[in-house]
């Protein structure tokens, strides 16, 4: 018997721990660590998509992709002159080829961007 109100006695010590004098200055000096560390992150993630980006448009440059744009065009001549055939029947065919899609698929990833920024800002909550 001795033995139960022994354990009762320390579960209950060990439930009621004493606050430490400095228990504020130590969780301060903990939240700026923790702070310090996800500005150096986010920095290093910001360079790393800049220098990914630099990467890529130089890859662009270098692979002349205006010049094949532009080769390309006589073919995008041909596909209007077929749109404009269809016209009568399939209207949302020319709509989504003149842009009218676009500007709804944009839409629709910047939902999608801020749905993936507010669930982040949630959980940081």
């Amino acid at each position: 018997m001795a033995e139960v109100d022994f354990e009762r006695r320390l579960e209950r010590l060990f439930a009621d721990a004493p606050e430490l004098p400095d228990a504020a200055a130590f969780a301060g000096r903990v939240e700026r660590r923790l702070n310090t560390g996800w500005t150096a992150r986010r920095w290093l993630i910001g360079a790393a998509g800049v220098g990914g980006g630099i990467i890529g448009a130089s890859q662009i440059v270098m692979s002349n992709l205006v010049q094949r744009v532009e080769s390309a065009g006589d073919s995008a001549k041909v596909l209007s002159a077929g749109l404009t055939q269809i016209t009568p029947r399939a209207e949302w065919l020319t709509s989504l080829y003149s842009g009218g899609a676009v500007v709804w698929i944009a839409s629709a990833l910047a939902i999608v961007a801020m749905g993936f920024a507010l669930s982040r800002v949630i959980e940081e909550l």
